[in-house]
């Protein structure tokens, strides 16, 4: 079995990420569907969507809750956002899947999942996308993971081009299993996820565990426990979005944009204090760690 590797920035330099020249315009550097939030948890959306330009990504579009639509466009300018059906518990309506997939033809990679409510509505849009998704590559998070134990057979045929970012509870929900036992044995849990479900896996934890579908695994353990704050999963979503829709393949991007979000909070646990910096925090940190590591 395959040791898992370490990620440090020598590992890092050894696979760069895609780099335009000077002569390229945004759509180059790809494009970003980020379908997410809900009435009550509208900045899940703001921060993931943020992370994806913060990573490099040319192009940005924001699918969320209509009655949120307008102030999520005024709060990220640079975005194309658009305001979708909504549930009476205040999520996005699965009715959306139509127009999300017909959108998704002209993107480069999709995040579904941040600050999603209604657990029944997102299992119906999930696996519609799931289903209805052929071009770009997938990013779940959040709630988008719990239903993923009946969409084996699509995630299949996606051939590596999902990845998902659970934590323990999440991929305990997943397996149907207890957290305890996730957390006793992280890299055996994350290999078997990969495999069975042909995903990249970041299990995340204080260390983070990256698995690929052919069972090439990796970690981080560099992190800081002020990452464990709200919307921090979020950014660390969006980050790997932005770097798939820059070109890095699937694994590449999750090894990197764990390394690139445990290294920001890092530095803010450094210039902040180690506890009560924000997840929104974590954003400007993260253009000047990729050009140190491209030097």
């Amino acid at each position: 079995m395959t040791e898992a590797t370490k990620i440090t920035p020598e590992l890092l330099r050894a696979m760069p990420l895609p780099s335009p020249d000077g002569a390229t315009d945004k759509n180059a550097r790809g494009s970003v569907l980020v379908v997410a939030g809900s009435v009550e948890v509208p900045g899940a959306a703001l921060l993931a969507g943020t992370a994806a330009l913060r990573a490099g990504a040319g192009k940005l579009q924001i699918a969320t809750c209509s009655s949120v639509a307008l102030h999520m466009a005024m709060a990220v300018p640079e975005a194309r956002v658009t305001g979708l059906p909504e549930t009476p518990k205040g999520g996005i309506a699965p009715e959306a899947v139509e127009l999300l997939c017909e959108r998704a033809k002209r993107i480069d990679a999709v995040l579904l999942g941040p600050g999603m409510m209604d657990k029944d509505a997102v299992a119906g849009l999930t696996t519609g996308m799931v289903k209805g998704l052929d071009g770009p590559a997938l990013v779940l998070d959040a709630e988008a993971l719990v239903c993923l134990d009946t969409l084996r057979e699509p995630l299949c045929r996606r051939e590596g081009r999902t990845i998902i970012t659970p934590h323990s509870g999440e991929m305990a929900s997943l397996l149907e299993i207890e957290r305890d036992a996730v957390e006793a044995d992280p890299l055996a849990i994350a290999r078997e996820v990969a495999t069975r479900f042909q995903v990249v896996v970041a299990l995340k934890g204080g260390t983070t565990h990256i698995v690929d579908p052919d069972g090439d695994c990796w970690f981080y353990e560099s992190g800081n426990v002020g990452l464990a704050t709200s919307g921090s999963g979020d950014t660390l979503a969006g980050v790997v979005a932005g770097l798939v829709a820059r070109g890095a393949g699937p694994a590449q991007a999750t090894i990197w944009g764990v390394y690139l979000h445990g290294q920001a909070g890092n530095r803010l646990a450094r210039s902040r204090g180690p506890l009560g910096f924000l997840a929104r925090e974590l954003l400007a940190e993260i253009p000047g760690l990729m050009a140190e590591l491209a030097q």
